[in-house]
């Protein structure tokens, strides 16, 4: 069956903050000039925010240049940041970093607890009510192109398609959408904005990107052990400290607290399991006596750009561009990303609207773009804590302490007395040490009331896949899981996976192992895609509306 098609003058990939943010200002741009643009923003979630997870705490510079008057409009910036701690954790004990030794970058003050989910929801429902068209539920799956190589839009993924690669009878072709210029939001390691950087060599000159995986639950606690507007983060335990990573946990309104870990992933041990750090996490007895007598109300995992200014790609091609965390521009020292992506989707759209009011005819690069977010506050964010993450090769102790250094002197206006640039060095994917090399982890069994296993985890977060569809965990080479990474790796992708997606089972002898991949728990985190040690899994999108349904997340 032959797709239809749709025309717009911009189609955005992924109703993120990036991508409404893009959408918003591109509206708001041509009421001002009193012109009509057509926007259109496609999301693979069943409903605008049901991808979204975060932990958050966001600055709300961005917001404040978007809308100004998002108070008066209801924006659900309920919490500002009453208590600020940071802690040291060692496995029986933990000792508070006093505010007046942090960097002031490191500040939260003046920012707010938030669902980043009910935050773009929030922005969509803005979006709309300027003539925004938001299609959730439709995924997509190809990038399409122009004779002379240029964008031309996307088509969305076919519904109905078996587990056999045949239409079902319930089979319903994609969707094109056509743009002058295509905006891709689709977040940390898009599977098409990875095609994009590959054809149009848009990471040539810069260092790889890093990541983290960030692991999150929701819960409601006893109203007598809940300090609305506290933000708690740690480093150390459980950890070694070899490996990255650290803690938050940040009580919302309502008797809520969102709590998560977050793990580096160039982190060397084939035997570790971010999720079961995580459950060790929680049993700390700084952490644990929050928890005790309250319910846990959601799960989620999703990896996190870490790579900062090193490794922002070159953001636009011959018909689009990438924006937010499909390139990259989390803070990591501050866990911030949201403002940054916020403010990049508002300069690609005023660069796309720059070139259409002009009368252009679109499909050419928007290189205004580059210019625009290199001189913005966006650039200075970034560049302030871009020694940071590459300082933690150093270890744990002498990381954080070069890198706190470097974040004071830029906060003391003496940044030029660290004026060079660190490098990040090889990929996450190529950190595994062999797991003849590396010590076995034991982990405690879950207690059902504080840790919980990973099946249990997928279940509160809402995931649904059809299940007669084909896998959208696609093997290069399906013998390379037993062949290569199980001899080698003790297959670490059995541990990496905060789901529980990849199994390797064996007969009732303990022989003929086998690698399987149950797609149905994928929560779309994407680190499979990233930690793979030979690259050999390659995320793609299922069909629109599947994976995680997160409610305030």
């Amino acid at each position: 069956m032959e797709r239809e098609s749709m025309e717009y003058d911009v189609v955005i990939v992924g109703a993120g903050p990036s991508g409404l943010s893009a959408a918003i200002r591109l509206k708001q741009l041509a009421a001002a000039a009193d012109t009509e643009i057509s926007v259109c923003v496609i999301e693979k979630g069943s409903e605008v925010g049901a991808h979204i997870l975060s932990g958050a705490v966001i600055d709300p510079i961005a917001l404040n240049e978007l809308i100004p008057d998002w108070k008066e409009k209801g924006a659900p910036l309920n919490t500002p940041v009453t208590d600020d701690r940071f802690y040291i954790l060692t496995e029986v004990g933990s000792a508070r970093i006093p505010n007046a030794l942090l960097p002031p970058l490191m500040n939260n003050h003046g920012n707010y607890i938030v669902s980043l989910g009910n935050v773009c929801r929030w922005l969509a429902g803005q979006a709309e009510e300027l003539g925004v068209e938001i299609y959730p539920g439709f995924a997509a799956a190809e990038v399409l192109y122009h004779d002379d190589g240029s964008v031309k839009g996307i088509a969305t993924g076919d519904m109905g398609i078996g587990k056999d690669g045949e239409p079902t009878d319930r089979h319903t072709p994609g969707m094109e959408l056509h743009g002058k210029y295509t905006l891709f939001a689709e977040g940390v390691r898009g599977n098409l904005s990875k095609e994009l950087m590959a054809r149009y060599n848009l990471r040539d000159g810069v260092d790889p990107q890093k990541y983290g995986l960030g692991i999150k639950e929701l819960w409601q606690i006893d109203p007598a052990k809940h300090k609305q507007g506290l933000v708690l983060h740690s480093q150390g335990w459980p950890l070694d400290t070899k490996t990255g990573g650290g803690s938050f946990m940040y009580h919302l309104e309502d008797n809520q607290v969102a709590i998560g870990f977050v793990v580096h992933l160039n982190y060397t041990n084939p035997y570790l399991s971010p999720f079961e750090e995580f459950q060790r996490f929680k049993q700390h007895p700084l952490i644990r006596p929050y928890l005790e007598g309250g319910k846990r109300l959601s799960y989620g995992a999703r990896a996190i750009n870490e790579g900062g200014l090193q490794s922002v790609p070159k953001l636009t091609f011959p018909g689009g561009a990438l924006i937010g965390c499909s390139a990259g521009f989390v803070n990591l020292p501050r866990i911030k990303g949201s403002h940054n992506a916020m403010k990049t989707g508002m300069l690609a759209a005023e660069a796309a609207f720059e070139r259409l009011a002009a009368g252009g005819e679109g499909h050419d690069e928007l290189t205004a773009l580059e210019t625009k977010w290199r001189e913005s506050w966006v650039f200075q964010d970034l560049y302030k804590v871009r020694n940071v993450k590459p300082s933690l090769k150093h270890g744990l102790w002498l990381g954080t302490a070069l890198g706190g250094l470097h974040m004071w002197l830029n906060d003391l206006k003496l940044g030029f007395l660290v004026g060079w640039t660190q490098h990040h060095g090889k990929p996450d994917h190529e950190s595994l040490v062999p797991a003849a090399q590396a010590k076995k982890i034991v982990y405690p069994k879950p207690d059902g009331v504080i840790s919980f296993d990973r099946l249990s985890s997928v279940f509160i977060s809402n995931t649904n896949h059809e299940e007669d569809q084909p896998s959208h965990l696609k093997l290069k080479d399906p013998t390379v899981p037993i062949a290569f990474n199980l001899p080698t790796y003790d297959e670490p992708a059995q541990r990496y996976c905060p789901a529980g997606v990849y199994e390797v089972t064996r007969d009732d002898n303990g022989q003929n192992p086998r690698f399987v991949i149950n797609a149905q728990n994928c929560v779309h985190c994407k680190t499979c895609d990233i930690k793979d040690p030979t690259q050999n899994i390659n995320w793609t999108v299922p069909e629109g509306g599947g994976g995680p349904n997160y409610p305030n997340m």
